[in-house]
């Protein structure tokens, strides 16, 4: 086993999940690589500090060119504002550290495909942090279309939808200002995401994005409530996907189904730990959806428990990201999704965007 020295910038809501993850991953899968927390950034010395009390690290700063300059830091988490992502992760790499940046990967299309360039001419690991896909359902889920299990996909819906602003009246808020923490900055990359996942490439879009609640008390609203995207697949499927944080009762509704021709699959991330399945065979009267409850037999699930139907969770995720991260660092093989997958959420993204202002069909591969 060799210690890496693990430095995350931003100590939030995923700073800590990623420290928890570091923390935990050397004994979920006894990997070759154990993690150190060696230091914590955040804005200020004063939470910088707590941070580093709360979660276990060496050191702390409010510098984050300090953290990825120090030699004792041999790869970095940034798990700060989108804005901060490209310069972090080009000095990163400029330092040839690996770098594991939270989605989106950069502000903009321009950005990220900058952060794309850096990535690949460094010849480090390079990943984006997409964590839903690795639930152990989603896995089996790839494997059976993969497979070929349901046939040819004729046809993929996904929604990322939830509701933390369905209220007309909840304050204005750093949520509420600038498209890169709007729905298609933060929840549709999880939905493309996974889209790109299951089905491939996208080949193009035609989208709808709009800004239902146009002022709330506090302040004028400058981005998006909700998009509808219809699109085609590069391998002729097609799909609609659906994102939305007004969706008045969905809480986590990272949700999709998949037709094919000898059957289907659907899922909810509010129900993580089942994937339904239908297959078109035996007698007609008994056919129909069946609830499947992951366990051991299903993608990285026994390393957390041995009990079919018991359950892994969001924090469960992170780790098994964080598993793969350190693999792609001893390996020095690339682990999907690198920033190149990244960028492809984002070109997604971009065309949508375009769409909803020309109100037409927009080709992926023109942006």
């Amino acid at each position: 086993m060799t210690k890496v020295g693990i430095g995350i910038i931003g100590g939030g809501y995923m700073g800590k999940a990623h420290a928890v993850a570091m923390s935990s991953v050397g004994a979920v899968f006894n990997t070759g690589l154990r993690p150190h927390l060696e230091m914590v950034c955040a804005s200020r010395d004063a939470s910088a500090e707590r941070y580093r009390k709360a979660f276990g690290f060496s050191r702390a700063t409010s510098d984050w060119q300090k953290l990825v300059a120090d030699p004792k830091v041999q790869a970095v988490v940034i798990a700060s504002p989108q804005e901060t992502h490209r310069e972090i992760a080009e000095a990163a790499f400029a330092a040839g550290k690996p770098v594991l940046c939270e989605k989106p990967l950069g502000a903009s299309l321009e950005e990220s495909a900058a952060m794309v360039a850096a990535a690949e001419a460094s010849g480090v690991a390079n990943m984006v942090g997409f964590n839903y896909i690795r639930t152990p359902a989603s896995q089996f889920a790839r494997q059976l279309v993969a497979a070929g299990e349901i046939g040819n996909i004729t046809w993929f819906r996904g929604e990322h939808t939830e509701d933390f602003y369905a209220d007309p009246n909840a304050p204005a808020s750093w949520r509420t200002t600038g498209m890169a923490n709007g729905t298609m900055g933060d929840l549709a990359p999880h939905m493309i995401n996974a889209a790109l996942a299951l089905m491939g490439p996208i080949a193009k879009v035609m989208g709808t994005v709009e800004t239902v609640h146009k002022s709330r008390p506090g302040g004028e609203v400058t981005n998006d409530d909700h998009a509808q995207v219809m699109c085609r697949f590069e391998n002729g499927a097609m799909g609609h996907l659906f994102f939305s944080r007004i969706a008045t009762g969905r809480k986590m509704g990272y949700a999709y189904e998949i037709t094919g021709t000898k059957g289907a699959i659907r899922f909810d991330q509010e129900d993580q730990n089942a994937l339904w399945l239908y297959r078109m065979d035996g007698p007609q009267a008994e056919r129909g959806f069946r609830k499947i409850l992951t366990g051991p037999a299903h993608p990285n699930y026994e390393p957390f428990c041995q009990g079919p139907g018991h359950g892994t969770g969001y924090q469960d995720q992170i780790i098994i990201e964080a598993r793969d991260f350190l693999r792609a660092i001893e390996t020095g093989k690339p682990v999907w999704p690198t920033f190149r997958d990244g960028h492809e959420v984002n070109r997604v993204v971009a065309a949508t965007l375009a769409s909803s202002k020309d109100e037409t069909w927009k080709d992926i591969s023109r942006f």
